[in-house]
């Protein structure tokens, strides 16, 4: 295979790495952005060409669209690739793909039942996306695996806890294992634009600004949004809304009951606009879904346009907790349109708020005020975090939950409008 390091824009680190990967684990770690995927997808092809002829190939990651996403769309364009991306044959959604003429699966892992699906397999050379977020049974099963000689492992990861699996037991131990590691900031990354790399740099902050842009490997503690400030973030007036995005509902019945509307604002930003809570505890009565439903029609038909004589308001999507099937059933059986389950990735949720409080790009409204008191106490789990997880304390969270289905879910509709590009991590 003929592949010259000089046909792409490699900064002395990215070279070293695809150059040394030779262990049986090689691991890219660090800072989103920061050139470690396209260092090790080089060293990938590399591998593959080089790889014993017994054996199989393998893509891994939580689920076929993030290695299609993060690994087979860049492998497959020409601008990274070169030339090879001509002997990459991959159709979108695909368990197999054929590079340089090597059959190759792809294999999903999101639970450790994942663990089936090689077991009896034995594994010439593994591909590994995000490692840090497959599961722990999964990543031993595979190393296992790798039995024939010249056998190895590839992969990339950003920075998690400090007592995640990954870093103790392997990452740590680099100088007892057969594994090289290499770690990568973001200024690694030569052929990312100086402007970009400085919004990136103030769009991140805390716990995520560490991770993801210092690419270190630290513990979550403390408030999670501990950038809010009622002062910045909390508005008496509101401006016209442009969309009204969505309502993001947190369902309990013996909890608090939280439902945040949020629309896009003639000036680019997004607004918690109004909030409905019921707290049966606090109110002496538990409500059926019936009855939630109907509350939160009574309550949206009351809510103002700002800068408007118009009165009601039909969010373009319903975003519920993904646990309450029946309260889902319910707004399906009332005509609710736009009814859909949240995405409860739970940190990417947290991460994204994070990122809008931080750049001013997030207000909320002065009634809103089961948010507002929720949001100082939004709290990282400390038992948690020492075992390796990141987890908020499950308590006093209810409207800080709906914001996050909400945002997280519809990200796609805001993006395009805010003013500030903020990036996925990656």
């Amino acid at each position: 295979m003929m592949l010259n390091l000089d046909d792409f824009p490699l900064s002395p680190k990215q070279i070293a790495s695809i150059v040394e990967a030779d262990a049986r684990i090689n691991l890219w770690h660090g800072a989103i952005r920061s050139g470690k995927t396209i260092a090790s997808l080089i060293a990938f092809l590399y591998a593959v060409a080089t790889a014993p002829r017994t054996g199989l190939i393998l893509i891994t990651g939580r689920t076929l669209d993030t290695i299609g996403r993060n690994i087979m769309e860049p492998l497959t364009d020409p601008g990274l690739s070169g030339a090879l991306a001509k002997l990459i044959d991959w159709t979108p959604g695909a368990k197999t793909a054929v590079i340089l003429g090597r059959t190759v699966h792809l294999v999903g892992a999101n639970d450790r039942r994942a663990e089936g699906k090689i077991r009896g397999a034995t594994v010439a050379l593994v591909y590994c996306d995000e490692v840090s977020l497959l599961p722990k049974d999964f990543f031993r099963q595979l190393l296992g695996r790798l039995s024939v000689k010249g056998a190895k492992l590839l992969g990339t990861t950003n920075p998690d806890n400090p007592a995640h699996w990954l870093k103790k037991e392997f990452i740590d131990r680099g100088g007892e294992l057969n594994l090289r590691s290499w770690h990568f900031g973001l200024d690694d990354n030569p052929s990312l634009d100086p402007q970009y790399v400085a919004d990136l740099k103030q769009e991140y902050v805390g716990l995520w600004y560490r991770r993801f842009i210092l690419g270190q490997w630290v513990q979550s503690e403390g408030a999670i949004y501990d950038m809010f400030d009622p002062n910045r973030h909390v508005v008496s007036t509101l401006p016209r809304i442009e969309r009204w995005i969505a309502d993001g509902i947190d369902y309990g019945t013996v909890n608090p009951f939280a439902d945040v509307l949020v629309g896009l604002g003639a000036d680019r930003k997004l607004y918690v606009v109004s909030e409905y809570r019921h707290d049966s505890r606090m109110q002496r009565k538990q409500m059926t879904d019936r009855e939630y439903s109907a509350a939160r029609r009574k309550w949206l038909a009351a809510v103002p346009h700002p800068h408007s004589t118009v009165v009601g308001v039909a969010p373009e999507w319903t975003v519920v907790d993904p646990s309450a099937s029946s309260f889902i059933e319910q707004l399906h059986r009332d005509g609710v349109a736009g009814v859909t389950h949240a995405d409860n990735a739970v940190l990417d949720g947290i991460r994204t708020v994070s990122s809008l409080l931080a750049s001013e790009d997030l207000k909320i409204h002065e009634s809103a005020v089961g948010l507002i008191d929720e949001m100082p106490g939004y709290s990282w789990d400390d038992t948690a975090a020492e075992a390796g997880e990141d987890k908020p304390i499950k308590e006093n969270d209810h409207s800080c939950d709906g914001l996050r289905y909400a945002v997280r879910t519809t990200e796609s509709l805001w993006r395009p409008y805010l003013p500030t590009r903020l990036e996925a991590a990656a």
